[in-house]
């Protein structure tokens, strides 16, 4: 029986690693948008269960009930008392100015600050309102970031199911080639190494992907380590559209959930100026009663009314005007402040995600083929004996740290849109989906990391990380 020829397994051996380098290239080609029910049902339990909700709406609640309270008149006042000449004994009836005595009272404010009082305080229930708003969205976005981690960790995982199978076929082809006499025992040492590697940074991603169904669980009021349903992959769920920005931004001043707090603050200080001013109007108090002297002594009666004095107006009222004024001048320049806030975001959102469209699309259109294009090239290569063994696996980290690449890529862009959503007022974090180098991808050593093309600011931001965490978490 003949043995193989030294060129026949090696070439078949190399063909199966270009096989398994088209599969990984081809599993995040697709850019078309899909409708994910699973997210919805996600954020639909989230808004049901979350207590922080259900806290916020309780605040509306009790701000509703003070409302009448604020424009109430304030409670009558009821006085009994007694009158009585010496104090030798009880002279009601025998002394006509001895008596018993039964007196109302009741303050009446000045027109109009009634009516103020109910508004600041029904500006309070809105301002309440808001903040319902506000937890909503922050809700919303906090599951679709956890969604979106989630699926970027299964699909890192599913990129390093493919990055197991080259390295089980490169272990085996360098196998093959040593036993031939065409390697060396290294190249098998090599490889077995890095499936070594591979085992250990599974184990970190699996990690991952359960802290983060334990985080969606809580969200959504579930026990922690429930599963959550198999989810699409970045790939499947595609780039987002373009941000239209003149939209974005009247969306954002008209939905804004700080900016309408600053208009209602403003508001209420212009309602406070105006009750302050008001406080120099005094309120009425009418009281009226009736003395009893006894069966034989016909009854008293009285009625007085009563102000208070403003004499000390120049160091109270006058100056709770001139603070409600200053306080209104804040509210409505926080006003701009916000607006001009909001607009920065939505501009810098729709610029960093523009950039983000235009980097998926080189890595769609032209990186991830030309990455492959020279993993296959090195590999036809070492199948005529012209390249190293270290080289292949240069070539193999380069596809799969690109691939690795483009689904960073593709989640920093969802990232954008759900902050966007969420008219969120932070500064906008950007990831290119670049900064991926030879140390943060799983199997990928610093041997290999100059086949990884990124820029030179990228694989900074990226070496941190894989300094600190020996390259395993950073995939």
């Amino acid at each position: 029986m003949r043995a193989a020829s030294p060129s026949r397994d090696h070439r078949a051996h190399a063909g199966l690693l270009v096989l398994a380098l088209v599969s990984v290239a081809a599993h995040a080609r697709a850019d078309a948008p899909t409708a994910d029910p699973v997210l919805a049902q996600l954020i639909a339990d989230s808004l049901a269960a979350r207590p922080e909700l259900a806290a916020r709406a309780a605040t509306v609640r009790a701000q509703r009930a003070r409302v009448p309270q604020a424009g109430a008149l304030p409670d009558p006042m009821l006085q009994v008392g007694i009158q009585n000449d010496g104090f030798t004994g009880i002279e009601i009836g025998t002394m006509p100015t001895s008596f018993v005595s039964i007196m109302i009272g009741q303050t009446f404010p000045w027109p109009g600050k009634r009516d103020l009082r109910t508004q600041l305080a029904s500006l309070d229930v809105d301002a309440a309102s808001l903040d319902v708003d506000r937890l909503r969205r922050t809700t919303e976005a906090d599951v679709r970031r956890a969604y979106l981690a989630l699926v970027l960790a299964r699909d890192r995982l599913a990129l390093l199911d493919h990055l197991t199978a080259l390295w089980g076929q490169s272990a085996e082809a360098a196998r093959l080639t040593y036993e031939v006499g065409g390697g060396a025992q290294s190249d098998i040492l090599r490889a077995q190494l890095e499936q070594r590697r591979l085992a250990q940074r599974r184990l970190a991603l699996e990690a991952e992907a359960a802290t983060l169904t334990q985080e969606l669980n809580r969200l959504r009021g579930h026990d922690l380590d429930e599963p959550i349903a198999a989810t699409p992959t970045l790939a499947e769920l595609g780039a987002p559209a373009p941000i239209d920005e003149a939209a974005a931004r009247a969306d954002a001043l008209a939905q804004s959930p700080e900016l309408a707090r600053a208009r209602l603050a403003a508001t209420a200080g212009a309602r406070a100026t105006a009750l302050a001013r008001k406080g120099s109007y005094p309120d009425l108090t009418v009281s009226a009663g009736i003395m009893v002297r006894g069966v034989d002594l016909p009854p008293m009666w009285q009625l007085s009314v009563g102000v208070p004095l403003p004499i000390y107006a120049d160091r109270k009222q006058r100056r709770a005007v001139a603070e409600r004024r200053a306080q209104t001048d804040a509210a409505r320049l926080d006003v701009d402040a916000v607006a001009q806030v909001l607009t920065l975001r939505v501009h810098e959102r729709a610029t960093a995600l523009a950039a983000l469209a235009a980097t998926i699309a080189i890595y769609r259109d032209s990186l991830l083929p030309l990455s492959k294009a020279t993993a296959e090239s090195t590999l036809a290569q070492y199948a005529v004996g012209k390249v190293s063994f270290a080289a292949v696996l240069d070539g193999n980290a380069g596809v799969l740290g690109d691939e690795d690449a483009y689904l960073r890529a593709l989640a920093a862009a969802h990232r954008l849109v759900i902050a966007l959503d969420e008219l969120s007022l932070a500064p906008v974090a950007i990831d290119d989906g670049g900064a991926m180098t030879g140390a943060t991808m799983p199997g990928v050593t610093a041997t290999t990391a100059a086949a990884a093309t990124t820029s030179a600011p990228a694989a900074a931001a990226a070496a941190a990380p894989a300094a600190a965490g020996g390259g395993m978490g950073g995939m």
